[in-house]
């Protein structure tokens, strides 16, 4: 059965905060610019707003999963500061090789396996065909795309004009997915 709502499934590291590679303390936090006005103009627009990032510093003991929450607390609480929130966020801690004990094992939540996406459909009642994913990596998109997002975006801030690849779109900023998106 399809869903009812739409959602915006957001990457974490690239497309909320700038990726400074296993960023795990508020202090390190810079968000993407233009993030605030997405996610507060979707949610306007009855998005449901959901993460759904990999988190292998997890599962190679870079930091631990309490960390993470208190991160995401914190994050969480800055969306709803600036008018917009976050519904939900999905987390794979895991890593084929480089996890530790537990961590260290193919699951089917690891992007670009689209694990984490058909649980947050499931259990937020989104409709993927106008539904849409934005990603800074391909397997972020592809995740998407796996689990039946039609809309996709891989944002890439080099300044390059929208434009199609690999069946996903490509797009320089936030402001220009937001326009995408009619929001």
């Amino acid at each position: 059965m399809m869903g009812e709502r739409r959602g915006l499934i957001l990457d974490r590291d690239g497309v909320i905060n700038i990726d400074i590679n296993f960023l795990h303390r508020i202090e390190d936090v810079v968000f993407v610019e233009g993030i605030f006005d997405l996610v507060r103009a979707a949610k306007a627009a009855g998005y449901a707003i959901v993460v759904a990032t990999n988190q292998s510093g997890i599962g190679r003991d870079m930091y631990s999963e309490a960390q993470f929450h208190t991160l995401m607390d914190w994050i969480g609480a800055e969306f709803v500061a600036q008018g917009g929130g976050i519904d939900a966020v999905y987390f794979c801690p895991h890593h084929p090789t480089e996890g530790q004990g537990e961590y260290r094992r193919d699951c089917a939540c690891r992007k670009p396996k689209p694990g984490m996406f058909l649980q947050a459909i499931a259990e937020w009642d989104l409709d993927p065909a106008q539904s849409w994913t934005i990603g800074d990596n391909w397997r972020d998109v592809d995740a998407g795309a796996a689990a039946g997002v039609a809309n996709r975006v891989l944002i890439d801030p080099t300044g390059t004009p929208v434009h199609q690849d690999r069946g996903h779109w490509v797009a320089p900023s936030m402001a220009e997915i937001q326009r995408m998106m009619g929001l």
